[in-house]
């Protein structure tokens, strides 16, 4: 492990599965930390369900069940913990664990940092949870005590402002990001293509369009039954020849593996070990997503392999299109029409080596970037 070069020591608060990583968001913590743990001390307190990850110090004691968010021996052990590793920041990932973060606030003293990833209440409201307002004011107390809050986009930031009254100064952007430091070269995404035609018996002329995500998450089993129901039938309308690709587990039964619409060019494909190969190997990335706050990872990494990306305007909620080298055409929500239209009309690849992309979302820079927020802050 490096020499950190920051007096900065932590200990990250993660209530949850994460080590090892294997959907979008918990990639995007694990890599965080790989990166954050590369310039300063970090000790991450989790659950017992994590495992040991090379080159982070793990304490993995916090109980898996449910009632870890209110078992009140945790201050006492968080306590502990952070004396022993000689912590100068808290840094609490998800609003969770709000009483915890207001009594370390005013006893101890060490800096506190809540990690937002979305604006919780909003997502589970857009779900149709009914609690969702009892969550709101939970949210909202854990953001007003901690000392800074980071937030994955400018709108969560600017929710929290105005509904949260958090203090501007104590908010930081601290986005998703990516390993990829450059495209994958020609061959490298030609070998992924041919693997994927071979695979799936696809024509070798055939425009490759992918759509990844857990189906069991409402806001992408939404997104594919968008895709199915209005998109597909407007591009059936088409002269383009293609094949969508459809990934992710736990496809509720109802929809039959999709073979009811294999005949209209899609394949549904899965879980898929490795999804980078899909990634490199396909031409169009689908994110039509219509509910779920905060970035959206997957298009993120699609854009991090050079997809040319067609997004609804939530689904592109962090994501500025600045950056994007021209990869990203994004349509209005639920302009289904519109959405069909500029797949056929943006299929096309870009090729510019966007090196603008790489350095805003590298996670490098953006571990770098929550340093100095660490650094700067004005504690109050």
């Amino acid at each position: 492990m490096s020499t950190p070069k920051h007096p900065i020591r932590i200990l990250a608060i993660i209530p949850y599965q994460v080590f090892p990583a294997i959907m979008g968001g918990q990639k995007g913590i694990a890599l965080f930390y790989k990166y954050l743990s590369r310039l300063v001390s970090l000790t991450a307190f989790t659950t017992q369900n994590n495992r040991p990850e090379p080159g982070l110090q793990i304490i993995n004691t916090l109980s898996n069940a449910v009632y870890r968010y209110v078992n009140p021996f945790n201050y006492f052990t968080i306590r502990k913990h952070a004396r022993e590793c000689q912590a100068t920041h808290l840094l609490f990932e998800h609003p969770y664990f709000a009483w915890l973060i207001w009594l370390f606030k005013i006893g101890s003293p060490y800096h506190i940092i809540v990690h937002s990833h979305n604006i919780e209440s909003e997502r589970f409201k857009s779900i149709g949870k009914w609690w969702w307002k009892i969550l709101w004011y939970y949210e909202r107390a854990a953001y007003k005590s901690a000392h800074q809050v980071w937030f994955k986009t400018p709108e969560d930031k600017q929710y929290a402002t105005i509904h949260y009254g958090v203090r501007e100064e104590a908010c930081h952007i601290i986005p998703y990001g990516i390993e990829a430091v450059a495209l994958p070269t020609k061959a490298e995404l030609n070998e992924a293509r041919e693997i994927l035609l071979s695979q799936y018996a696809i024509a070798p002329n055939d425009i490759l369009i992918l759509f990844n995500g857990t189906l069991s998450y409402k806001p992408n089993l939404d997104a594919l039954k968008a895709i199915i129901e209005k998109i597909n039938p407007y591009l059936l309308q088409t002269p383009l020849s293609y094949k969508m690709l459809i990934c992710g587990k736990n496809l509720p039964d109802t929809f039959n593996q999709l073979l009811d619409y294999k005949h209209q060019h899609i394949i549904y494909c899965g879980f898929v070990d490795d999804i980078d190969l899909y990634f490199k190997g396909c031409d169009v990335f689908l994110n039509p997503l219509q509910d779920g706050g905060g970035i959206k990872t997957k298009l993120v990494e699609a854009l991090g392999f050079g997809k040319v990306s067609i997004s609804s305007q939530n689904g592109a909620i962090g994501v500025d299109v600045a950056y994007t080298g021209g990869r990203l055409t994004i349509v209005a929500d639920k302009d289904w029409r519109a959405y069909s239209d500029a797949i056929v009309k943006h299929h096309q690849p870009i090729n510019n080596d966007n090196a603008a992309f790489y350095k805003h979302f590298s996670w490098h820079s953006i571990a770098t970037k929550a340093v100095e927020a660490m650094m700067n802050s004005d504690v109050k």
